[in-house]
């Protein structure tokens, strides 16, 4: 039976000088808290407290970074028990998807995702057997006995991951209700939502007049014309800072932002209640509202978030089939300088604004991204986000990104993910790179080892406690971690 044996200098460097360097550095780092600022676990996972259902539907049908590269190869959807929207035959028996994940492992060969899934088996989960055809469906059994523990309950884990702080992503017409039942059973400072206006401001979406009147209902604002709405968003975000929101979360196709006049607003806003917006209306009231959230965040304190350049559900029948997040988001290119010039010409010095901006296009970060937050004091740099949330993408961004914009005009390591279970691993993937990275200069002579051994606890732990504090604009700005 093939063991499952992770090194102990996983993803450090080679090279006996700089490895020992890099030891040093990452064990400074590899017991502090977690932060989560940026995160998709569902908030009535810990509200529920309930036990994870089965392997399969914990590590392999809701992550999309699995099903794609298992759909790459010929797997249908349907096999891997993915929900169909209309609610069609899928694979109902969890140890069968099972064991088609592991009849498949090699794929996952040199991939982010086995690092991820070999720490969760070996290190959360405590079990030394391999995935592969002929171990499935004794790992399987293995992983069920794991799970059945109170130990590895949700909020149980909370603990043994050591998270202090886990922001969820919400969309604007969330009710929070099982945010308020955190509150209640005295989590509410730990587990806090994150407001996502998307569905609201992407007018030529499917069920965009439905969602608005959601708005209105949950608000209490009439939403019939466009200052309405606006005050409606706003009312929204105040119940969410209530709520404990450090953030909002913007993920538009690209990332131009420039106000329309008052009257092209409000003719386009009108328009699409009748169901008659063009497309290059949409497109452009998008925009405008993405000007309108930074005037928002600087007002109310809560911290931008911008991620864009992807463009979304490419297979048009798997997306009408399954619904949105089933792996087939892919990459474009991104453009900043001039897209974001009109809201950092207005707010990019403002000390009541925060903006952090990721990416999946490489290209811009030397170019763009490292340059604008080396001048604009509102603006921190992301974490290597999504596709390149990986070992090499993050040493990527270190090396494109630092000698402009520096260390410390970066939010720090800001995990993305849907999957509890791997966000230690993700944290740790991050320290040991980040070790590296900082090893390297240190052999080069570039930086003391004492400010490399600063400089790591400053990514793992206080970056991210800085870039999503709330500015004082907000009256109920939320104190800051620790």
């Amino acid at each position: 039976m093939a063991q499952l044996r992770l090194h102990p200098d996983r993803a450090l460097p080679a090279g006996d000088d700089i490895r020992a360097v890099a030891r040093r550095i990452y064990q400074s780092t590899r017991g502090l808290p977690l932060l989560c600022m940026h995160g998709h676990v569902d908030a009535a996972v810990f509200a529920d407290d309930q036990r994870f259902s089965d392997p399969a539907h914990l590590l392999v049908v809701p992550d999309h970074y699995v099903t794609r590269m298992l759909v790459s190869q010929g797997v249908p959807l349907e096999d891997l028990g993915v929900p169909r929207a209309d609610g069609g035959d899928v694979e109902t028996d969890p140890r069968r998807i099972w064991r088609r994940f592991c009849a498949h492992w090699h794929l996952f060969r040199g991939t982010p995702s086995r690092y991820w899934l070999e720490h969760e088996i070996a290190e959360i989960l405590k079990i030394d057997v391999a995935p592969g055809p002929d171990t499935a469906d004794t790992l399987y059994d293995l992983i069920e006995a794991r799970l059945a523990e109170p130990a590895y309950r949700p909020r149980a884990l909370l603990d043994a991951f050591n998270i202090e702080l886990i922001c969820t992503t919400d969309p604007a017409t969330s009710t929070l209700a099982d945010h308020a039942r955190l509150r209640s059973d005295g989590l509410g400072a730990r587990v806090v939502p994150t407001f996502r206006p998307d569905a609201l401001t992407h007018v030529n979406t499917a069920g965009w007049i439905r969602r608005v009147e959601e708005l209105q209902e949950l608000s209490g604002v009439d939403t019939g014309d466009y200052d309405g709405f606006l005050a409606a968003l706003r009312s929204r975000r105040e119940v969410f800072a209530r709520a404990g929101a450090r953030a909002t979360d913007h993920g538009h196709l690209t990332a131009a932002a420039e106000l329309l006049s008052g009257t092209d607003a409000k003719r386009i806003y009108a328009a699409a209640r009748r169901g008659e917006a063009r497309d290059d209306e949409a497109a452009a009231f998008a925009g405008h509202l993405l000007f309108e959230m930074a005037r928002m965040s600087r007002d109310d304190g809560l911290v931008m978030q911008i991620h864009p350049g992807v463009l979304r559900d490419h297979d048009t029948a798997i997306h009408h089939a399954f619904g949105p997040d089933r792996g087939f988001d892919i990459p474009i290119t991104a453009e900043f300088t001039r897209a974001l010039r009109p809201v950092l010409n207005a707010f990019g010095r403002d000390p009541n604004f925060r903006l952090i901006l990721f990416t999946v296009d490489e290209t811009v970060y030397s170019r763009e991204l490292a340059p604008l937050a080396g001048v604009y004091p509102a603006v921190r740099l992301g974490a290597p986000w999504w596709f390149l949330d990986s070992l090499d993408g993050m040493r990527r961004f270190r090396e494109l990104v630092t000698e402009t914009a520096g260390f410390y005009n970066t939010s720090g390591f800001v995990d993305d993910t849907r999957a509890f279970l791997s966000i230690p691993a993700r944290h740790d993937l991050a320290r040991r790179i980040d070790a590296g990275y900082l090893a390297r200069l240190v052999v080069e002579h570039r930086l003391a080892e004492d400010e490399a051994v600063e400089t790591a606890i400053d990514l793992a732990y206080r970056l991210p406690q800085q870039a999503y504090r709330p500015s004082a604009a907000g009256s109920h700005a939320s104190p800051a971690v620790g």
